[in-house]
């Protein structure tokens, strides 16, 4: 087990250490910063002091080392749009970010399973396959597209939810939410929908295709032969061993429900750290790209590394060989 864990660990790192030398090494061609932080009136001693200021005089090398070596320390350097510490930026646009992703990860999760289990139990009614062909629109259209007529029907047409904005929040130390609010939970319903919808239908496809393929497993005809009840041989049986091979999908689409919440944050203007990265590429600020890109990286990794962890822990398979090859 710690051989395992050691290793996963030691790629980890070493993922992030490649994207983070691919993400410093695009922004090179996004443009020059000081075009935007000078003005017309700016003179070629006023661009080589503030390129010495902001260490753009450096070679490549020196300044991604330096990069890095911020970036262990939690110090990503100034916005050079803002002229404030970048990490004290993205701590204020952090809660909005995972209070979305958290809020669309659950309704993913808990939608997508539940749903998928109904229409592979109930797999030849009415009810079961209109869902799957309703389904179909989660995964056919794009997710701006699936927001704005999220906005256009309940906002604009009905009228019952706000089409932009966080609403009211409430701050518990540096950490922000609208879930206590009832502006909060209303600007909250839409967004994660749109964020969430993709995945859960993904997650609904995934879990009725394996839970198919379960009950068509001996053991499960044996347990209905002992006589045991239709639920106990579905949720107890089947259901756990089809989540086996589910949770690696599901940990991997909760990292894109993080990576992706910026297209979702664009449509309805979320004050996350999506929508703080693209204002960044249009006043070509470096510094909140690059811990943005860090920022959903280390994300990414973290949650395939728990996945991991979780698989190793469900599947004896995995303990078995990591006992053989001992």
């Amino acid at each position: 087990m710690l051989t395992f864990v050691i290793r996963r660990v030691f790629q980890s790192a070493l993922v992030l250490l490649v994207v983070g030398l691919v993400a410093f090494s695009m922004f090179r061609f996004v443009g020059d910063p000081i075009d935007n932080m000078l003005g017309q009136e700016r003179t070629d001693a006023d661009i080589a002091r503030l390129r010495t200021e902001l260490g753009l005089d450096q070679p490549f090398p020196v300044q991604y080392a330096k990069f890095l070596q911020g970036a262990v320390e939690g110090n990503f350097g100034v916005s050079y749009r803002q002229g404030r510490p970048v990490g004290e930026i993205l701590v204020e646009r952090a809660p909005a970010t995972l209070e979305l992703a958290a809020v669309s990860g659950f309704f993913a999760i808990t939608i997508g399973i539940g749903l998928g289990v109904f229409t592979a139990i109930r797999k030849d009614g009415f009810l079961a396959n209109f869902i799957m062909s309703v389904s179909l629109i989660g995964v056919s259209l794009p997710t701006f597209l699936i927001g704005i007529l999220l906005i256009y029907l309940f906002a604009v047409v009905l009228g019952w939810l706000p089409s932009f904005g966080r609403g009211d929040v409430v701050h518990l130390g540096w950490w922000s939410t609208g879930l206590l609010t009832s502006s909060g939970l209303k600007a909250l319903i839409l967004p994660s929908i749109t964020l969430g919808l993709y995945q859960m239908t993904l997650i609904m496809r995934l879990v009725r295709s394996e839970m198919l393929e379960v009950l068509r497993q001996d053991y499960i005809r044996f347990a209905r032969a002992r006589g045991l009840k239709e639920k106990s041989v579905n949720f107890h049986h089947a259901l756990k061993n089809t989540l086996v091979p589910v949770i690696t999908v599901t940990g991997l689409q909760l990292g894109s429900i993080i990576a992706f919440a910026i297209i979702t944050e664009t449509v309805f203007q979320w004050p996350g750290v999506g929508l703080l990265f693209i204002n960044a590429i249009q006043f070509v600020d470096i510094p909140v790209m690059a811990a943005y890109l860090m920022l959903i990286s280390v994300m990414f990794v973290g949650i395939n590394l728990i996945v991991d962890l979780l698989y190793f822990a469900i599947d004896p398979r995995l303990r078995a060989e990591q006992k053989g090859a001992k």
